[in-house]
């Protein structure tokens, strides 16, 4: 299949590039392949940016990134209206989310209106400004980042907004031989001043892209695994039901949109294996990477050390797999 052989090419690509972090470029393919959003967390230094600036060279489209600052303006994402005294008017200057990968380094430094403008891009696909709303390009994807350690000056995510959110990934530190592969590398590069190396550039087309997610919604899901997905999610509202040590864990549950996110996320992770149906397994791969941004612990569980991770490492456990 065209489309197939198109993405693997993409994800040997950015393999080459970003070394000792394969789980990570997974899932940003997983994103791109569900036309969902990425939300990364990891300590500075984790090829975060990098992976979405290689990923938008090897992309038919544009990329920009967008360092989020607490003086940010909403019309430093959507653009604004600029006056013309040649024709009298006023005419729109897009922002810098009119592309088609947008990487928002340190997302929750910016206020609260901010937030909102891209939060509507999120999820609406469009920008308004004043009364007029202009639809964003068919293929867009936003990468947040976040900084775990530094707090200082940050305001915390709203729940809607982490909601769209298709999957949130923790990058780790690499291994000492992927470490020594990085400064390698970066050597390299630094001789040929700047340029990728490597591998040779490769520019994947839009329509495979397209293709691809078609592909992607095609994959077999048996009724019984649609089900487990569901009853899944359900766990994280009722987690009593799934042992004593949990009740009272979680104040709020995953939503329905974590249904359609485990749902579309496991198809592409399957697909991406080469397979043409989901298993238990691609569901299980992605509980966490679904879930952690979405469920609210109880002020208790938190005092007694427990994680949104620990939480659903449980109930992907318990739950019974058909």
């Amino acid at each position: 299949m065209p489309a197939r052989r198109e993405i693997a090419k993409l994800e040997d690509y950015i393999g080459r590039q970003i070394i000792g972090q394969d789980r990570f470029v997974q899932r940003l393919l997983i994103a791109l392949l569900c036309d969902g959003h990425v939300l990364a967390e990891g300590a500075p230094g984790l090829a975060k940016t990098r992976a979405v600036k290689v990923l938008g060279e090897a992309v038919e489209g544009d990329f920009h990134r967008l360092q989020f600052t607490p003086d940010l303006l909403p019309a430093d994402l959507t653009g604004t209206e600029v006056f013309r005294p040649q024709e009298a008017n006023f005419q729109f200057q897009p922002g810098p989310l009119f592309h088609n990968l947008i990487l928002a380094d340190e997302v929750n430094r910016a206020p609260a209106k901010v937030q909102s403008a891209l939060l509507e891009a999120m999820a609406e696909r469009q920008i308004t400004v004043g009364s007029v709303t202009y639809p964003l390009p068919r293929l867009f994807l936003v990468m947040a980042t976040q900084n775990p350690i530094e707090q200082e000056g940050t305001y915390p995510l709203p729940e809607a907004q982490l909601d769209r959110f298709l999957i949130q990934v923790r990058v780790d530190y690499p291994g000492p031989e992927d470490e020594q592969a990085i400064m390698r590398l970066a050597r390299k590069e630094a001789s040929l001043e700047g340029e990728r190396a490597g591998a040779e550039p490769i520019q994947v087309s839009q329509d495979a892209i397209f293709a691809a997610r078609q592909e992607v919604l095609g994959l077999h899901l048996a009724d019984a695994l649609e089900r487990y997905i569901v009853t899944l999610i359900h766990a994280t509202r009722a987690p009593h039901v799934y042992g004593d040590d949990l009740a009272g864990a979680i104040q709020y549950g995953a939503s329905p949109r974590a249904s359609i996110a485990l749902d579309r996320g496991a198809r592409a992770h399957a697909w991406l294996s080469g397979r043409d149906y989901v298993s238990p397994q691609d569901i299980q791969e992605l509980a966490a990477d679904v879930l952690r941004h979405r469920l609210i612990l109880s002020f208790e569980a938190e005092a007694d050390g427990l994680s949104t991770d620990d939480v659903v490492t449980r109930l992907v456990e318990r739950v019974p797999v058909p």
